[in-house]
């Protein structure tokens, strides 16, 4: 009887845990800037392998790279509520040298917290 009280405290204690670890906000916002910044990456890697055009755009949906075939890299958020503030498309390539390039990611439970991907079009892109 009392091994059956601990488990089930236990279970009660763990419970209260994983309810109280949840992801905040701002972790999910930095994952997919940090995420954003490696398909930036990877898509201008591509462009300058194949030496075709490869620009990102925002769509309702999340966004796309024009320019690679369909499902090369993934085109989707995956946290909910994640939204670009500046829509405008983003060159990729294939020229080694781009110019400066800049997004700006919010995520719907915290608008007041946003978060840049840059590159000067010599460095990679990175969150800032």
């Amino acid at each position: 009887m009392e091994l059956m009280v601990v488990v089930s405290i236990m279970a009660l204690a763990t419970a209260g845990v994983s309810f109280a670890l949840r992801d905040a906000p701002n972790a999910q916002l930095e994952r997919e800037a940090d995420r954003l910044a490696a398909l930036l990456e990877a898509g201008r890697a591509a462009s300058r392998a194949s030496g075709v055009p490869v620009r990102w755009v925002v769509t309702p949906e999340g966004f796309r790279f024009d320019g690679l075939p369909p499902q090369t890299l993934p085109e989707n958020w995956l946290a909910f509520g994640i939204s670009v503030l500046s829509t405008q498309p983003i060159s990729l390539g294939p020229e080694p040298i781009i110019g400066a390039q800049a997004v700006v990611l919010s995520i719907s439970e915290a608008p007041e917290r946003t978060v840049t991907i840059a590159s000067d079009g010599l460095r990679p892109f990175a969150a800032q």
